[in-house]
């Protein structure tokens, strides 16, 4: 299978997760469950893109290893944080604002858009897989050593937000130990490391090297867009203390805190 072959069979698996999803979502009346499905689909691209592949490399296998730990990761633990919890207050004012009009517009603005992000996303994924050569090297290494400090600061960055939450005292509290005491946002900072991770496994092969597109979205995305801007315009009017704490604490990469 070529390249081209590749990206279009994944897109078709991506638009096909997000449109079953999706229909779970109107049955379940929760668009929230995309978020769970969000890291289990990059797993479902990357085990397609090796099935699909010509190559049977050692290293070929190591993308869809890597992805298929992150998404599993991700998919359980906001199961566990949101599965019969409320709708999420982003959807909530979608639904209200379109009326019944939303499981409709729901599925364009909001699932096959995630689709088309996770496509485009995981174009390091797909191409370093078809792209694999025979032996490892040193960008293995150091993609792999990435990935491995992006995974940990992440789930460290959860756990702690999960322990913190866990306690009836901290109702209305600002988490701002551990990790959370040298950037807001542990757990985006380490999602930004996970997928620099992956492009740089993907980048033994040189004709997978352009998609270093990919990294860059997802990090504009994640500072800019979708990510810490999104839910701390929600959390400075939810959390007492919380612009304090934005002016105490860097957005997203750790440093010390400013007094």
């Amino acid at each position: 299978m070529t390249a081209v072959d590749c990206l279009w069979a994944n897109a078709a698996v991506a638009a096909g997760l997000m449109t079953l999803v999706w229909i779970i979502s109107v049955l379940v009346r929760n668009a929230s469950i995309i978020d769970i499905a969000w890291g289990p689909g990059f797993a479902l691209i990357g085990w397609a893109s090796c099935l699909l592949g010509d190559a049977a490399t050692t290293t070929r296998w190591v993308l869809p290893v890597l992805s298929t730990a992150w998404g599993l990761r991700l998919g359980i633990y906001l199961a566990s944080r949101n599965l019969g919890k409320p709708e999420d207050f982003r959807y909530q004012a979608m639904r209200d604002h379109h009326g019944t009009a939303f499981a409709w517009k729901s599925y364009y603005r909001v699932f096959l858009l995630q689709a088309s992000i996770m496509w485009i996303v995981s174009f390091p994924l797909q191409m370093g897989i078809v792209y694999a050569g025979s032996g490892w090297t040193l960008w293995h290494v150091v993609g792999t050593a990435v990935w491995t400090i992006g995974l940990v600061f992440e789930s460290i960055g959860d756990w702690q937000l999960a322990r913190f939450k866990r306690d009836p005292e901290n109702a209305g509290r600002v988490l701002d130990r551990g990790l959370w005491r040298y950037t807001r946002h542990p757990n985006y900072f380490g999602d930004f490391l996970v997928w620099w991770g992956i492009w740089i496994v993907a980048a033994a092969a040189p004709e997978a090297r352009w998609t270093v597109v990919s990294p860059v979205i997802m990090s504009i995305f994640l500072m800019r867009v979708s990510g810490v801007p999104m839910l701390e315009a929600a959390l400075v009017e939810r959390k007492e203390g919380y612009a304090t704490y934005i002016q105490q604490t860097n957005a997203f990469f750790p440093w010390w805190p400013r007094n």
